[in-house]
């Protein structure tokens, strides 16, 4: 696919779809990787999701008959590999040992920033100053929401430096990996990363494991596999292919509603409190994110389009 295709019309609409069924995929990993690390050695959680989610992603290349990645693809993988696969799960895993869920939403909360910005300096886009207004304006929506409803509480903590952390490679390997699966393919282009990523996952996986024994309830289990098979995998097949469809700037602005709905999940799954102030913010983050989507489409940068390889090259191998 090329990036035309998410100018108007049925690709708009296509791509604003998959992104939220990105969003709400992501929207419950961090309840459900606070769930886990109650239970589960930190360590353990982040990078054996990652080897969980590189088996599933083994058979799926598999029974896809994928061609190999190029040279540069592999490269532009191994930034993927470090944001999304590394990076965002390890850190978001340590600061949610200490802190809430709910808590790690505030953070969250700029993520659609740092993934437009992330598009300008690694995929080319340039978005117009409407789309930058309305961006600002949805994250202070949030903001708002989440100070007037009590989930920033305190000074800043070693969980914040870890989530500021998790945030910005969370940006750089949503917006490479959006970039490079306009060529490669959402599905392909996550389910390499995680292959990719086994010569550091699996051993870490195997010295946590071996340093504390994996022991949990239904309940631990059961959000570690949500992490592993959905915030890993699957949701990575909808969220990229929206972010190549409709840009990654603009599409990325739907993450404006993550940190309500992980609020909401927070409160279902751990109790935490969420008051009816979210029905007004949410209004007021989709309004935003109807004008963010509204904007015409970025302008790519000269070469931009081009970066990586074209689509008949993919299976060459060079």
């Amino acid at each position: 696919m090329n990036d035309e295709s998410s100018a108007t019309g049925a690709g708009r609409v296509t791509a604003f779809g998959l992104g939220g069924l990105g969003v709400l995929a992501f929207s419950l990993s961090l309840p459900a990787t606070r769930v886990a690390v109650q239970q589960l050695d930190p360590w353990f959680v982040a990078f054996g999701r990652a080897v969980g989610a590189a088996a599933l992603a083994g058979v799926y290349l598999g029974l896809t008959a994928a061609p190999r990645p190029t040279r540069g693809q592999w490269w532009r993988l191994s930034v993927v590999a470090l944001g999304v696969v590394v990076g965002f799960p390890l850190f978001t895993s340590l600061a949610l040992t200490t802190q809430t869920s709910a808590h790690g939403a505030v953070v969250v909360t700029v993520l659609p920033a740092m993934t437009a910005v992330f598009a300008v300096l690694r995929a080319g886009e340039r978005p117009p100053p409407v789309f930058w207004l309305a961006g600002a304006g949805g994250v202070a929506a949030v903001l708002t929401f989440l100070v007037a409803t009590g989930a920033v509480r305190g000074g800043l903590t070693a969980a914040d430096l870890y989530l500021v952390a998790a945030v910005v490679l969370c940006g750089l390997g949503y917006a490479e990996g959006g970039a490079l699966a306009r060529t490669l393919g959402g599905a392909r282009t996550i389910c390499w990363a995680l292959l990719l990523s086994l010569p550091v996952s699996l051993p870490v996986t195997v010295l946590a494991a071996a340093a504390h024994p994996p022991r949990a309830d239904a309940r631990g289990w059961s959000a570690y596999a949500y992490v592993s098979v959905v915030s890993m995998f699957l949701g990575f097949f909808a969220w990229y292919a929206g972010l190549a469809r409709g840009g990654i700037a603009r599409v990325g602005q739907i993450q404006l509603a993550q940190p309500i709905l992980t609020l909401i999940w927070s409160a279902l799954l751990l109790g935490e409190p969420v008051t009816p102030a979210a029905l007004i913010a949410a209004a007021v983050v989709l309004t935003c994110v109807a004008l963010a989507q509204r904007t015409r489409a970025p302008r790519l940068r000269a070469g931009a389009r081009t970066r990586g390889a074209t689509p008949s090259r993919i299976g060459s191998g060079r």
